[in-house]
């Protein structure tokens, strides 16, 4: 058997330990997944209206449904690294580590079950949001799978980085902590307001942070507004943030003595 055999192989083995681990343990996503819920209906029922500057309700669900898909990405990945610390303290990995498999399948293993349970998590966030009224009527079936690969590849980047601060963590509760710029990250973009609503001295630091792009180019593929320059800014983020998390991680798990 070839070493990419090999690597699949190992890496489909771990892929579905950690499936079924998230099924064991389902109160952590669930509670992740709570975060953008309560905010989405917090900010369509209480401030809706005070936020959305006269244009109505179904405007503002319009606005912020794309915003939120993107936080649930960010909040989805935080038990990635919860998980990947756990395993890094509980001493599996040390146990991997004497075993005849190869040795980035542990990593792959958790960035695909990660990537796999951000996209069920937009699916579910995304449904709440068509509940409430958000509609999509003018996104061609080339737009929705752009949308589709922009969400992919924006989990794919988090979830690397995820990574990494799980290994850096020497627990769970500061694997957590570390974790959180994912979930604050949003609160400080295009998410929930426009740029040109914030402060002047503001604006840059929302505008060319990783998650303003990325919202403003799924706004574009799904409602038709002007993406501009924030979809090669989104695939620059993304991108970037893919092969910074990933040889981050290597390196650490390479070079871990645990």
């Amino acid at each position: 058997m070839s070493s990419l055999s090999l690597a699949v192989r190992d890496s489909t083995t771990m892929l579905r330990r950690n499936l079924l681990h998230a099924r064991r343990y389902p109160s952590l996503t669930l509670n992740l997944l709570l975060t953008p819920v309560m905010l989405l209906l917090l900010f369509v029922y209480i401030f809706g209206g005070a936020m959305s500057g006269g244009a109505g309700r179904d405007a503002y669900i319009a606005y912020i449904v794309p915003g939120i898909l993107m936080m649930t990405i960010g909040s989805t990945v935080v038990g990635t690294a919860v998980s990947v610390s756990m395993d890094m303290s509980e001493g599996i990995i040390a146990r991997f580590r004497t075993m005849a498999i190869h040795r980035g399948s542990v990593l792959f293993g958790h960035v695909v079950g990660s990537v796999m349970q951000s996209v069920a998590s937009v699916v579910l966030v995304g449904a709440v949001g068509v509940a409430i009224g958000f509609r999509s009527t003018d996104a061609t079936a080339l737009e929705w799978l752009a949308a589709f690969g922009l969400l992919v590849l924006f989990a794919l980047a988090l979830t690397w980085i995820a990574v990494g601060m799980g290994l850096v963590s020497p627990n769970a509760e500061a694997a957590s902590n570390n974790a959180m710029p994912l979930i604050l990250l949003p609160l400080i973009s295009s998410a929930f307001v426009p740029l040109d609503s914030m402060p002047g001295w503001f604006q840059p630091i929302a505008e060319y942070q990783p998650f303003t792009p990325a919202i403003e180019t799924l706004r574009g593929l799904l409602l038709g507004t002007e993406i501009g320059h924030n979809g090669w800014l989104a695939v620059a983020w993304s991108i970037g943030l893919a092969v910074l998390g990933y040889f981050w991680a290597a390196k650490k798990f390479n070079s871990d003595p645990k």
